[in-house]
């Protein structure tokens, strides 16, 4: 698919916008899961306002493609998204994890529409993706299925038999993408359980892997339409990140895994984010 300059510009200052948003919504929570959300929100944002074949006004349609959230905690990154599609009513961020609101920590499909999987336990994200595509091929649909984990999250058995699963049927219309911060709440993911060599596991899994910054658009960009192309065998994007991303005095560090600020704290994360999208810009 490509992307031109201007187009990249558009989706830089859409991830800032997004950035910011992730704080207001932390703040207003009280707390939340503010470094994973700023780690994948260049992946969500690239998803969403450029591949995701979508309608706002029909959350339901049945052609759509699917995402799924499988690094569920980070629902104070992902609510934003809905809201600024107009999925849902941007008023609802204010009520994030509050008694009584729609939108929970881990956010219900039952409560929240343009979503397409409830999140809760890890591990559970990959091994719906596979039911979807599964499902996509018996009724002859061509809509496609993106699952976004986190590293700490591949700790567990079921995305590894979810992944043997996939290569086996060659579901190539499912696209794994691993939010790769190196970060989870205990700590550094090597320290808490080893990964590496991660992409290699993938490869012996039975999938092609594409290893990519997954902070840099054009490579995502890049990856995503490798992977959306594929025919005999499905693609794995192992996207490397920071924790934090945007945010100096989170950046790569585990414990803004979970955080809360007050209205000085915030204002200094949008300082700071404002001077990271200007970087990022200035070098396209």
């Amino acid at each position: 698919m490509g992307v031109e300059r201007e187009e990249l510009l558009r989706l830089e200052e859409k991830a800032r916008d997004l950035r910011k948003l992730i704080i207001d919504t932390v703040v207003w929570a009280g707390s939340g899961h503010v470094g994973g959300a700023l780690s994948s929100i260049d992946i969500i944002t690239l998803l969403y306002y450029k591949y995701l074949n979508i309608d706002p006004t029909r959350p339901d349609w049945e052609d759509r493609d699917r995402f799924i959230l499988s690094k569920g905690h980070i629902g104070v990154g992902f609510a934003p998204v809905l809201a600024d599609l107009g999925f849902i009513d941007h008023k609802l961020l204010k009520t994030y994890n509050h008694t009584g609101s729609e939108l929970g920590m881990h956010l219900d499909r039952a409560k929240v529409p343009g979503l397409d999987a409830s999140t809760g336990s890890l591990g559970h994200g990959l091994p719906i993706a596979l039911g979807l595509g599964l499902s996509a091929r018996l009724k002859g649909q061509s809509f496609k299925t993106y699952c976004l984990m986190g590293d700490g999250e591949c700790d567990e058995g079921s995305i590894w038999e979810a992944a043997m699963a996939i290569a086996h049927y060659k579901l190539t219309s499912v696209i794994p993408i691993v939010d790769r911060n190196r970060c989870m709440i205990d700590g550094r993911t090597n320290d808490v359980m080893i990964l590496e060599p991660f992409c290699d596991k993938w490869r012996a899994f039975g999938f092609n892997v594409i290893e990519v910054d997954g902070h840099d658009m054009p490579a995502l960009c890049e990856a995503l339409d490798t992977a959306a192309e594929a025919q005999d065998k499905p693609i794995a994007i192992i996207a490397n990140t920071k924790k934090g991303c945007g945010v100096e005095f989170m950046a790569d560090n585990y414990r803004y895994h979970y955080a809360s600020f007050d209205a000085e704290k915030a204002e200094a994360c949008k300082i700071d984010i404002d001077k990271y999208h200007d970087a990022r810009a200035a070098a396209l």
